[in-house]
C-alpha cells in the first residue's frame, strides 16, 4: 500500500542518486513537496523563475536553481535539473494572465528531459482541463478541445504523455490548504450562481501524496484524478466553509438550481496507486480547524 504524505522510510544514500527528483516549479505545492522528499533522504533539485526565490528557497536548504521558460532547447538541455532522474513540473499555466505559450514550455521540458535520459516525468496538470463537461468524470473521458482553455491544457498533458520514458499526467481539483481556506473564498458574497453544482477539492497534503506515490511506484503512469471524496453542492458546502472561519456565507441565487455540472472522479488514483486520502471528507477538515 502507498502510504500518505511523510510515511516511506528513508533509502540508503546509493538509492537516492538513482531516484533524484527534480521539481520544476518551487512554490506553494513544489515547495513543501520539496521538504517531503528531503525528509526521506531524496535527492531533490528545484527552480524557479527569479533569482531572489532561487535564493531563498537555498537558504532553506532546498538546492535551487533559476530556470526561465521557454527557452531555446539548445540552452534549456543543459540545465543542472535535468541531471536528475525523475521530474516533477508543478509550474502554472497563467491562462488568466492571458499566457498561450505553456504547451511549448512543456514541450521543451519533455525534449530537453528525453535528450539528458530522464527516467520519469510527472505533470501537475487540472481538473479544469474537464471544461464543458458534465455528470460524472473519470479520466478517459473525452475532453472539449474546441474550448481555447481546454485545448491548451490537453496539448501540454499530450506532451507529457509522449515522452518516450515514463511519465503521469495528475490532475488535481480545486486546491486547499495551508493559506487557502475554502471559508474565505466566498466568505459574505451574494447572488452567487449554481448552488447545486458539485464540489471538486483536493487538499494539499494528498496532492503531496499521490505525487510521492507516482515516483514511488516505478512502473505506474498515466492520467490520474486528484479529487476528496466530498459529495456536497456548492450552497452547502461553501456554507459550512464560512462557518468554520466565523465568517458571513455566502449567499446563492435561484436561478441555475438542479445543475450540478461535472463530479470528477478520483477512484482511479485509489485503486491503482493503493492511496488513501488524509482529508476525504473535507467537511470534518474544516470542522477540526487544521491547516
Amino acid at each position: 500500500m502507498c502510504q500518505t504524505a511523510g510515511g516511506f522510510l528513508s533509502k540508503i544514500a546509493v538509492d537516492n542518486a538513482a531516484n533524484s527528483v527534480g521539481i520544476i516549479g518551487c512554490g506553494w505545492l513544489g515547495r513543501p513537496l520539496a521538504g517531503l522528499l528531503m525528509k526521506e533522504n531524496t535527492q531533490v533539485m528545484a527552480t524557479s523563475t527569479r533569482e531572489e526565490k532561487a535564493a531563498e528557497l537555498n537558504q532553506v536548504g532546498i538546492d535551487s536553481r533559476v530556470l526561465q521558460l521557454p527557452q531555446a532547447p539548445s540552452q534549456l538541455s543543459g540545465h543542472d535539473i535535468f541531471s536528475c532522474r525523475k521530474l516533477v513540473v508543478c509550474i502554472t499555466p497563467q491562462l488568466k494572465k492571458g499566457r498561450v505559450d505553456y504547451p511549448e514550455k512543456i514541450a521543451g521540458l519533455v525534449a530537453a528531459a528525453e535528450k539528458n535520459g530522464v527516467e520519469k516525468i510527472i505533470l501537475l496538470s487540472t481538473s479544469s482541463v474537464y471544461n464543458g463537461l458534465e455528470g460524472e468524470v473519470f479520466e478517459e473521458a473525452g475532453l472539449d478541445v474546441n474550448a481555447n482553455k481546454v485545448a491548451i491544457l490537453a496539448q501540454a498533458e499530450q506532451s507529457v504523455l509522449n515522452f518516450n520514458g515514463l511519465s503521469a499526467v495528475l490532475r488535481l481539483s480545486g486546491l486547499i490548504g495551508p493559506a487557502r481556506h475554502p471559508g474565505r473564498f466566498l466568505a459574505g458574497k451574494k447572488d452567487l450562481a449554481n448552488p447545486d453544482a458539485a464540489v471538486n477539492l483536493i487538499h494539499q497534503a494528498d496532492a503531496l501524496g499521490l505525487i510521492n506515490c507516482l515516483l514511488k511506484q516505478k512502473q505506474v503512469q498515466g492520467i490520474f484524478n486528484g479529487v476528496a471524496n466530498t459529495r456536497m453542492s456548492r450552497q452547502q458546502f461553501y456554507q459550512q466553509a464560512a462557518l468554520a472561519l466565523s465568517l458571513p456565507e455566502p449567499a446563492f441565487n435561484d436561478l441555475d438550481r438542479g445543475i450540478t455540472g461535472k463530479v470528477i472522479n478520483g477512484d482511479k488514483g485509489r485503486r491503482e496507486l493503493s492511496y488513501q486520502y488524509q482529508y476525504d471528507d473535507l467537511v470534518l477538515w474544516m470542522k477540526n480547524n487544521e491547516n
